[in-house]
C-alpha cells in the first residue's frame, strides 16, 4: 500500500475524533489494518449506501419519530409537538459521522490518491465522482436536518462549521462538476453488487445528479432564486434527468436486523393516517370509492356532502383542522385513489394489505370501540370498520381520555406493502423530477416539458406505482375540491367557495343536520387567501406521491413554503415545549408551531463546545427545534 494512502486514512481517523468524540469503538478501527484488496474504492461507497439506510434502531428515531412525524405522514407527536429526544439525535449524529460520511469522504479520497499515483483501474475516476454525488445527498440529508455542518470534514484538519448557504452552494457545485465528469460511454464497472442503488450504471448515476441538483436548487426558490434558477435550468435541460421509474434511485429493503431492514418495519409503530393526509385525499379527483372497491367491500359508501357523526364532547375542537369533531360513520364518496393502497381501510381484513401489525395482538381484529361518559362508563359502541377517520394529534385533554376510537383495528394505518418483507425504498422517484418541473414552469423557469405537461406526467408516474393508472384521465380532468379546497386539474385555479353547506348527524342524538364547512386559511401561505394555485396542486400531489417513502423532502416543502396544510396539534392542554401555540391562535397557522429541524446532541455540545458555538452562531437563532433553516420560511 502506497504511504501517502495510508497517511491519508490516517488524517481521516483523526479528523474524525476530532470531529466527534462519540461512538469510540467504529471511530477507533484503524484502517491501516485493511488488506491492500480491501481498500478499494466500491467497499467504501457500498459500505455509505448501506449504512445510510438507516438499520431499524436508527429508522424508527429518525426515519419514523423525526421525519414521518414532522412530515405529517403520521400520527406521532415529537417535532410536532416542540419535542426531540437527545438520546436519539445522538445515534444519529454518530452514525451519520462515523459510518455515512466517513465511508464516502474515504471513498473520495482513495480514488483522488489512487488517480495520484496512478494506481487506478479503468473505473476509478467514475467511481470519484459517483461517491462525490452520494455524499452531497448524505450532507443534504444532515444539513436539512440540523443546520450548519461542516464541508471539510474529514480533509486531515480540524472541521470548521459551515453556514448552510455555504454548504448548499458548495453541495450544487459539487453536482454539476460531478455529473459533467461522469464518462458514461466507459464499459468498464465494478462488481455491480457493491453499488445497491444503481448498480454501477453510470448514465443512472448521472441522472441522480441531476434530479439532485433539481431538488436542492428548488430548496432554495424562496431565499436564493436568481441562484435556484441558474442550476435547476441547467439540471433540468441536461437531457440526464429520473424521467421514468426504471431511472429511479430506490434501494433494497427486506426484514431482519440490518442497515437494510425496512425503516417502517417495527411492529409497535402503528402509522396512523394524519388529518394532513386525510384533508388531501378526501374529495380529490372525483375518482368514487364505489369506482374503486369490488361490491363486497362497498358497503358504508356515503353522499358527496356529508360530512360524518358530530361528538363535540370526544373530539377537541382546539386544533385548526377543518373536519375536527367529525367521525365518517363509513367511507368517503370521493377519495384519492392511492389513499387506499396506502393506508387500507379499516376492518378489510380480506386486504393483503392490511397491517396486522403487532403479528402478537388481535387488535387489529377488533372495530368496535367505546365512547365514554364523564364517569367512565361506556356511553356508546362504534364500529369502525369500512371507516375513514383522521384526528388531529396533540394534548386532546378530558375529549380524548373518553374517546377509544383510534386503534389498531378502527383508524387506518400504513399498508404492510410499505412495512413489511421485500420491498425498495425510495429515494428519489421519476414523480418527483416532474413535480419539479412543474413548479419550475410555474415559476417561469426555463424546462423541457411545460408545466402541465411534468405535473399530468408526474401524477401518472405516482398511479403506475400504486398501480391505479385506470384513474388517471378521471382524476386529470377533475374540478372538485378536497378537504383544503384544492382540485387536481392544472386548468382548473379558481378559488373555492369561502365554506359550504355540509350534511351531518348529531352523534348524541341522531338528529340530521347542516354543517357550514369552512376551508382551512393555511395563514403561513399566501396569508391564507390561495388554496387552489398552481403551487399548491402541485406540493399536494407531492404530498399524496411520497406519503410512504420521503418524509424528509415533505419537511422539507412544508419548512421551505408552508405547503401542503398541516393541521396543528389539539391544544387542551399547554404544550410545555410549545408554548406558543395556546386556544387563542390555535385557528392560525405560524412557522414556529411546526417542528423547523433537529436540535444538535448533548454530546456534541459538551464533547466539541467550540464547534457547537461556531454552529450554532451560523444557525442564527438558539439551538432548538424552532429555529428555521436559512432557506426556509422565517415567519
Amino acid at each position: 500500500m502506497k504511504k501517502v494512502l495510508s497517511k491519508k486514512l490516517a488524517l481521516i481517523c483523526a479528523t474524525l475524533l476530532i470531529f466527534s468524540c462519540s461512538d469510540f469503538e467504529e471511530i477507533n478501527k484503524d484502517p491501516l489494518a485493511a488488506t491492500a484488496e480491501q481498500v478499494e474504492v466500491e467497499f467504501f461507497i457500498n459500505n455509505s449506501i448501506g449504512a445510510a439506510q438507516q438499520d431499524p434502531h436508527i429508522a424508527e428515531r429518525v426515519f419514523v419519530l423525526y421525519w414521518k412525524d414532522a412530515s405529517r405522514t403520521s400520527r406521532l407527536g415529537v417535532l410536532s409537538h416542540g419535542r426531540s429526544n437527545d438520546g436519539w439525535t445522538n445515534d444519529y449524529f454518530n452514525s451519520y459521522i462515523s459510518k455515512w460520511l466517513l465511508n464516502i469522504t474515504t471513498a473520495i479520497t482513495v480514488a483522488e490518491e489512487k488517480i495520484a499515483t496512478g494506481n487506478v483501474k479503468e473505473y476509478t475516476e467514475n467511481l470519484l465522482h459517483i461517491a462525490r454525488i452520494w455524499r452531497v445527498y448524505i450532507m443534504s440529508e444532515m444539513t436539512d436536518g440540523f443546520g450548519p455542518i461542516p464541508i471539510d470534514g474529514f480533509k486531515g484538519k480540524n472541521p470548521e462549521y459551515n453556514s448552510v448557504e455555504d454548504v448548499y452552494n458548495f453541495m450544487l457545485a459539487e453536482l454539476e462538476d460531478a455529473v459533467s465528469k461522469i464518462d458514461d460511454s466507459n464499459t468498464f464497472k465494478p462488481d455491480a453488487d457493491l453499488d445497491p442503488a444503481f448498480g454501477y450504471d453510470y448514465d443512472k448515476w448521472k441522472k441522480y445528479g441531476n434530479s439532485m441538483r433539481m431538488r436542492l436548487a428548488m430548496r432554495l426558490s424562496e431565499v436564493a432564486p436568481a441562484l435556484a434558477k441558474q442550476h435547476f435550468e441547467a439540471a433540468a435541460n441536461s437531457g440526464q434527468i429520473i424521467a421514468t421509474s426504471g431511472d429511479d434511485m430506490r434501494v433494497f429493503s427486506g426484514g431482519g436486523w440490518n442497515s437494510y431492514t425496512n425503516p417502517q418495519s417495527r411492529q409497535w409503530n402503528p402509522h396512523y393516517i394524519t388529518p394532513a393526509y386525510r384533508n388531501a385525499v378526501v374529495g380529490l379527483g372525483s375518482v368514487t370509492s364505489m369506482d374503486q372497491l369490488p361490491v363486497e367491500d362497498q358497503i358504508n359508501l356515503k353522499p358527496a356532502n356529508y360530512l360524518g357523526m358530530k361528538f363535540d364532547d370526544h373530539f377537541s375542537m382546539l386544533t385548526n383542522d377543518p373536519a375536527k369533531g367529525f367521525w365518517l360513520d363509513g367511507l368517503p364518496n370521493t377519495i384519492d385513489p392511492r389513499s387506499y393502497k396506502t393506508f387500507p381501510i379499516p376492518g378489510n381484513l380480506d386486504d393483503p394489505s392490511y397491517s396486522n401489525y403487532p403479528t402478537w395482538s388481535s387488535a387489529h381484529t377488533v372495530s368496535e370501540r367505546n365512547l365514554l361518559d364523564d364517569a367512565g362508563e361506556v356511553l356508546m359502541t362504534l364500529d369502525g370498520a369500512f371507516t375513514y377517520n383522521a384526528t388531529a394529534a396533540g394534548n386532546t385533554g378530558e375529549p380524548g381520555s373518553k374517546n377509544q376510537l383510534i386503534s389498531a383495528g378502527s383508524w387506518p394505518r400504513l399498508g404492510l406493502n410499505f412495512r413489511e418483507g421485500d420491498s425498495e425504498r425510495i429515494f428519489f422517484p421519476s414523480w418527483e423530477t416532474h413535480f419539479l418541473i412543474a413548479e419550475a414552469a410555474a415559476r417561469g423557469w426555463s424546462t423541457p416539458l411545460t408545466g402541465k405537461e411534468a405535473y399530468e406526467t408526474g401524477i401518472s408516474e405516482s398511479f403506475a406505482y400504486y398501480g391505479v393508472s385506470e384513474h388517471l384521465a378521471t382524476y386529470l380532468a377533475s374540478e372538485d375540491y378536497n378537504n383544503n379546497g384544492t382540485s387536481v386539474s392544472w386548468d382548473h385555479t379558481t378559488e373555492p367557495p369561502a365554506s359550504v353547506s355540509m350534511d351531518y348527524v348529531d352523534g348524541y342524538t341522531g338528529t340530521p343536520d347542516t354543517f357550514d364547512y369552512t376551508y382551512p386559511n393555511n395563514t403561513i401561505y399566501e396569508g391564507g387567501n390561495v388554496k387552489n394555485d398552481l403551487i399548491t396542486k402541485i406540493i399536494t400531489q407531492k404530498f399524496i406521491a411520497s406519503n410512504a417513502w420521503i418524509p424528509l423532502e415533505i419537511w422539507n416543502d412544508h419548512r421551505r413554503l408552508g405547503l401542503p396544510f398541516f393541521e396543528n396539534p389539539a391544544v387542551e392542554n399547554p404544550f410545555p415545549d410549545l408554548p406558543q401555540l395556546n386556544p387563542g391562535n390555535v385557528m392560525t397557522n405560524q412557522v414556529n408551531f411546526f417542528g423547523q429541524r433537529i436540535k444538535y446532541p448533548s454530546s456534541f455540545e459538551n464533547n466539541i463546545p467550540v464547534g457547537h458555538a461556531q454552529a450554532v452562531q451560523l444557525l442564527g437563532g438558539p439551538d432548538t427545534v424552532h429555529t428555521p433553516l436559512w432557506w426556509a420560511k422565517q415567519n
